[in-house]
């Protein structure tokens, strides 16, 4: 790659996109997770948050980019609001505000603000595209029914996805019967297609410096809040603070105890074809837990 050309490609863009001329100063590697690459530019009293990676995976900005739109839309929870996206001399990238971070600051707040994110519906689950859950595809064709899109878009997607990286046995028989039987933990509970962050654990929140809460890094899609939340107890992080606002603002289902567990399977397993280890052996036992409780 050509630096100083890439980069010139990006100013130009960023240009186009806020109708004023921005040209780079100062760029700034600021390291970044285990998938993308990241930047901080600075030019014309600016400063812009940039990612990179290989142009491969220019689906996963663009997705990235029109989900952070969206949810900015909402005036809810504050994200990075998207800039532009693109790709040039085999590099993908998204450029986006860049946002000053700090510490968890008032989760009441966030959770006042999830849940009327949450309140934001759609009309199916689900969403136009597809995306991304750390590097792994996410499947979001969308459905009319809750428990079907989680069985085979989540759930099924997974384990076969397992499957196919030699993760069987024990892993695969538990997985049959749970989908089987999934039915029997949503008796009597009927959610509605919320708009979701998707990957809403710790590492995925903090305050700016203004104490407002910010989420970032989203696995966008519309279904059951619960799902958000579920994630947000799988890593900890969350005060006591957050889920009583949340609760306050919109009280979950006295189901969302049993059903938490469900929906942190998705990310066991996701994290069991991503990383291996111990993940299989967790995955395993949260099945066998929620088998033995399953209506």
């Amino acid at each position: 790659m050509n630096n100083e050309l890439f980069w010139q490609h990006v100013a130009n863009r960023i240009s186009q996109a806020t109708s004023k001329t921005f040209q780079i100063e100062n760029e700034k590697s600021i390291g970044g997770g285990c998938i993308n690459s990241t930047s901080l530019i600075e030019g014309c009293g600016e400063k812009y948050f940039v990612k990179t990676n290989r142009v491969e995976l220019m689906h996963m900005f663009e997705a990235e980019g029109e989900a952070l739109a969206v949810m900015s839309q909402t005036r809810t929870v504050r994200v990075p609001e998207p800039v532009c996206w693109g790709e040039s001399d085999g590099v993908a990238w998204l450029a986006m505000e860049y946002l000053s971070l700090g510490g968890k600051g008032s989760q009441a707040l966030l959770g006042e603000q999830l849940a009327a994110m949450h309140r934001r519906s759609a009309d199916r689950f689900g969403w136009h595209r597809d995306n991304t859950i750390g590097s792994t595809p996410q499947r979001n064709r969308w459905h009319q029914d809750w428990v079907d899109f989680f069985r085979d878009q989540r759930l099924g997607y997974q384990l076969s996805l397992a499957a196919s990286k030699g993760h069987r046995g024990q892993l695969q028989r538990l997985g049959e019967r749970m989908m089987d039987g999934i039915d029997g933990f949503f008796s009597g509970y009927s959610p509605i297609p919320s708009m979701l962050h998707g990957d809403l654990w710790g590492g995925n929140y903090a305050t700016d410096d203004s104490g407002q809460p910010v989420i970032y890094d989203p696995a966008f899609y519309y279904g059951d809040r619960e799902a958000d939340i579920a994630m947000t107890e799988l890593f900890g992080g969350f005060s006591s603070e957050f889920y009583s606002a949340y609760n306050e603002a919109w009280p979950l289902d006295s189901g969302y105890r049993t059903r938490k567990t469900l929906y942190n399977l998705y990310h066991v397993i996701n994290h069991l074809n991503l990383f291996g280890g111990g993940y299989g052996m967790q995955a395993e036992s949260m099945m066998e837990q929620l088998l033995s409780v399953r209506t």
